[in-house]
């Protein structure tokens, strides 16, 4: 634990407990650790002892720009300790959640279709090397490749080594990704071929050939791995030389390729004339999904499987159906 989160405040010292305590049952809570830390450090600053009304309503002031989801979500991080704190500290002060940012719908989902995914791939063939990226070009392809054929998230992509792939058998190695769950995702025929491809151009000095240096390397000599921001830039870049947007002009996020992943593989399932929900599971696994609930929300998102469910219906009781019509 960081050392700055320890304070001779109350305050601090029960940030510290609260971290404690949660990291004890298995989670991470890095972003809650980085919220509370700058609660703590926006208190200390305001030369108080101790959290109270009147500061947490100007730390929430501070970050009044974000999405109304973004206020709520740190809001209720900030209630949640306080909680917790109250357990040994009765008269803690605890914001009420009634005057907290009122949550709003997200967005629907774009759904990327693999002709998106195509004119992408072609888009990175016009991409030009740079003194600085001299595999932007390889990186770029090879992202879009792992993002919608295995579904990764973007963090995970962002964090794989050389260590964590196997070219031969075209898997890859997904250590402590959300919820802490580490899972293999091995890859199709072609994204295998489109990995070994991009490892011909990767595994050449005098970049970075150790196995603990990142996969998607951007710099000429060594080697030093993308950030989030970095990795989004290039993809979004992607989408707009794509001309990737629906119908009402949205660009989608990267997080929307993994969508896209999922409904390709419901839709293969059906038209295979699988269980959906037998093989549900098989794909939370695949994906790294906490449990098969968060896996089924994709359900709801491929109309397709709808008009193939009716088809099937269709096929198995339609004879039955029109010899019962008067």
């Amino acid at each position: 634990m960081p050392n700055n989160i320890i304070s001779c405040t109350a305050l601090g010292q029960a940030i510290a407990r609260f971290l404690a305590h949660q990291r004890a049952l298995g989670r991470g809570y890095d972003n809650v650790e980085r919220i509370l830390e700058s609660l703590r450090r926006y208190v200390v600053q305001a030369s108080s002892a101790d959290l109270d009304q009147a500061l947490f309503d100007r730390w929430c002031d501070g970050f009044r720009e974000r999405s109304a989801n973004t206020r709520r979500g740190r809001q209720l991080i900030v209630r949640k300790f306080c909680l917790f704190r109250r357990r040994t500290e009765p008269d803690c002060f605890v914001p009420d959640s009634l005057y907290f940012a009122r949550p709003q719908p997200h967005p629907a989902p774009f759904i990327v279709e693999p002709e998106h995914v195509a004119r992408m791939l072609s888009a990175t063939d016009q991409l030009v090397p740079t003194p600085g990226s001299p595999l932007l070009p390889a990186v770029m392809r090879i992202a879009v490749v792992l993002l919608y054929t295995a579904g990764l998230r973007r963090g995970e992509l962002q964090r794989l080594t050389l260590a964590d792939v196997d070219p031969q058998s075209g898997v890859l190695r997904i250590t402590a990704s959300k919820f802490h769950k580490s899972r293999w995702v091995p890859l199709s025929p072609s994204a295998r071929g489109e990995l070994q491809r991009y490892l011909r151009e990767r595994l050449v000095a005098p970049l970075d050939l150790r196995p603990s240096a990142p996969l998607l390397c951007n710099r000429s000599r060594g080697c030093r791995g993308y950030t989030g921001e970095g990795l989004s830039e290039g993809i979004h870049k992607l989408f707009d030389a794509a001309g990737v947007r629906d119908c009402e002009g949205r660009r989608p996020r990267i997080h929307d390729m993994r969508h896209g992943f999922a409904r390709e593989a419901l839709i293969r399932w059906y038209r295979a004339g699988a269980d959906l929900q037998a093989q549900l599971p098989k794909l939370a696994m695949y994906m790294g999904h906490v449990s098969i609930v968060s896996t089924a929300y994709y359900l709801r998102l491929v109309p397709t499987v709808a008009a193939l469910a009716s088809a099937r219906f269709e096929s198995a009781f339609g004879q039955i159906l029109r010899e019962d019509r008067p």
